[in-house]
């Protein structure tokens, strides 16, 4: 497991081969297997492929338009209903201040992690996007007011291998106990 997360990185450059079907069903399932508060299991996925679709989610994306060589997006939405249930669920954004939508947002970022370390395994490429605005995002793919977009995964096969990027050392980010500055 170190190793898919020692090597994963953001890739924004793809290679033209497709990703088929039965691959986006097992990083799906890698997500599915994820914890989640209460076992709520708050996300939901939309895979997309038209070409019409992934330039649209780009340009809400503040114009990347280096997504639109993946051959998959994975859109990933976490679902409040989960944890209010309402009928219909409360409208959510940005500047939403319902506590439930942290923990789904929370919990939904689980299983995207699940996702991108499942793909690194399989030798894919993905970037977690999320620039964007959710009004900007939904009536792309008719997403309910009462869900949130958590990210948008660009997939493929890799047509770059970034370097690493700096990381901080342990004893700049760990503590033992009780909160200490660190310098």
């Amino acid at each position: 497991m170190i190793e898919a997360v020692r090597t994963r990185r953001s890739v924004r450059k793809f290679t033209a081969r497709d990703v088929e079907q039965g691959v986006i069903l097992q990083l799906l399932e890698s997500a599915r297997l994820a914890p989640s508060g209460h076992n709520t299991q708050p996300w939901r996925f939309i895979v997309v492929r038209s070409p019409e679709a992934k330039r649209a989610l780009a340009k809400a994306a503040h114009g990347q338009s280096w997504m639109e060589a993946a051959p998959v997006f994975i859109v990933c939405v976490a679902d409040i209903r989960c944890r209010i249930h309402d009928e219909p669920g409360p409208e959510v954004n940005e500047t939403s201040p319902h506590f439930a939508l942290k923990q789904v947002i929370r919990d939904t970022a689980i299983a995207v992690e699940h996702t991108v370390l499942e793909a690194e395994s399989l030798g894919l490429g993905t970037c977690w996007v999320a620039w964007y605005e959710q009004a900007d995002v939904r009536p792309i793919l008719g997403i309910p007011a009462d869900k949130f977009v958590v990210a948008i995964l660009p997939l493929g096969y890799p047509a770059e291998n970034p370097a690493a990027r700096p990381r901080k050392k342990q004893d700049e980010i760990v503590m033992f106990e009780k909160w200490e500055e660190k310098s």
